[in-house]
């Protein structure tokens, strides 16, 4: 194992020695290295002196731990050699002492600041508290460290018939494999750590400016009661399309806009919403959209495509999203979850409008001739499930164009 050795010279030594080694041996090795005698060396673990007959393990010294050496001749008058030592909870005796003494090394001190930024700006700082708080969490985890080896040491000389001894060799097994993994990812993908930041763009629905959730999870396109009244577009909620959203959570639907300008960029399109009766969330570009106006979510640009390319705008950066939009994120899973189902009625079925039924078409009886197949094959066409499109040709009495705005939307 390697253990750290601070002198009072202002040196580092890093000796790496056998954990049964013997303290007057581990002098003999600093004797060669800091050129002070091993009668004049006075060794220094949590707070306590180490004496020449005592082992390293059996003093509870680990692998990078720090030991203190401080020379029998090098205390001043009137200070205590223990000074720079360590109390038995980990904090420092002096921590101005222990403080100073870090500082005037320059290279220890750039060594902390890229392995331990926390404890090198501790000693860069003012607060001996914190310094004092942070020294007794890293013997807390050397402490804890220890522990489980010696834990983990046992269990290999337990008996090999001893059932709970196995579970717990198998319980350890498998934590080390999670910690390995757990390091491995802290060094290869260190971005699967961060917060995600969700996808917004900036778009203006009726002619008023929005930053919409992108959400290609989504099943429709969404915007709350009191965002569809600021944009006016109320006047046109068509409540016949009343239902429940189902998601993770389920939220009452208020009913259908057909269509209302949205602009992106600087062109127009054409858009309809599901209106929900919920305040948390704003406006969604959902799933139906996305896929009528060929949208594509370009990652390696940051920017959305329209038209198949032919706006491009690009996804705002996390200090331009509002922070109340975070619940809005967590809204829409709700909402309309990946996948999530729109009705009005048992759980699987489409969103079927309320009240009077919308007018146009043949009468009430559907023919099932030619012309009414021709109409199945033209919808199939758009890639809707042959029953969905049969299903909303009887509900609208063969209207087409109402059959197609009803599953698109659905």
């Amino acid at each position: 194992m390697k253990i750290t050795v601070m002198t009072t010279d202002e040196q580092i030594i890093t000796l790496d020695v056998d954990p049964a080694e013997a303290v007057e041996n581990v002098k003999a090795l600093l004797e060669v290295e800091s050129g002070v005698s091993l009668q004049q060396q006075q060794l220094l673990y949590n707070g306590k002196e180490m004496k020449n007959h005592e082992k390293l393990n059996g003093l509870g010294v680990c692998d990078g731990d720090l030991i203190m050496m401080v020379s029998n001749n090098a205390a001043a008058p009137g200070s205590s050699s223990n000074d720079l030592g360590l109390n038995p909870d980990g904090s420092a005796v002096n921590p101005a002492a222990f403080q100073q003494q870090i500082r005037r090394d320059s290279n220890m001190m750039a060594q902390l600041f890229q392995s331990d930024p926390e404890f090198a700006q501790a000693i860069s700082g003012n607060d001996l508290n914190k310094l004092q708080e942070i020294l007794r969490q890293r013997h807390h985890q050397r402490a804890e460290l220890r522990k489980r080896e010696e834990e983990e040491l046992a269990l290999h000389y337990a008996d090999p018939f001893d059932v709970d001894a196995q579970r717990k060799i198998e319980a350890s097994i498998r934590q080390k494999g999670i910690e390995e993994n757990w390091a491995a990812a802290l060094e290869h993908n260190p971005e699967a750590f961060a917060r995600v930041v969700m996808l917004y763009v900036d778009m203006e629905v009726n002619g008023v400016p929005l930053k919409a959730f992108v959400d290609s999870g989504a099943q429709s396109t969404i915007i709350s009661k009191s965002c569809a009244d600021r944009c006016g577009l109320l006047r046109l909620l068509d409540e016949r399309y009343k239902g429940i959203a189902h998601g993770v959570g389920q939220t009452e639907i208020l009913g259908r806009i057909h269509v209302a300008p949205i602009k992106i960029g600087n062109v127009f399109y054409p858009c309809s919403f599901t209106v929900l009766d919920s305040d948390n969330m704003e406006f969604l570009f959902g799933l139906d959209m996305l896929l009528k106006h060929q949208c594509i979510i370009d990652l390696k640009e940051n920017v959305l495509r329209v038209g198949g390319g032919e706006v491009s705008v690009p996804f705002l950066p996390e200090k331009d999203i509002p922070s109340r939009f975070l619940d809005e994120e967590r809204f829409s899973k709700q909402a309309s979850g990946s996948g999530a189902q729109v009705s009005s009625g048992s759980k699987g079925t489409r969103d079927v409008p309320t009240g009077s039924q919308p007018s146009g078409g043949a009468g009430g009886n559907l023919s099932q001739g030619s012309d009414f197949e021709a109409k199945v094959a033209k919808l199939v066409e758009l890639g809707f499930e042959r029953n969905d499109v049969i299903q909303a040709l009887k509900l609208f009495n063969g209207n087409e164009e109402q059959a197609a705005g009803f599953l698109f939307g659905g």
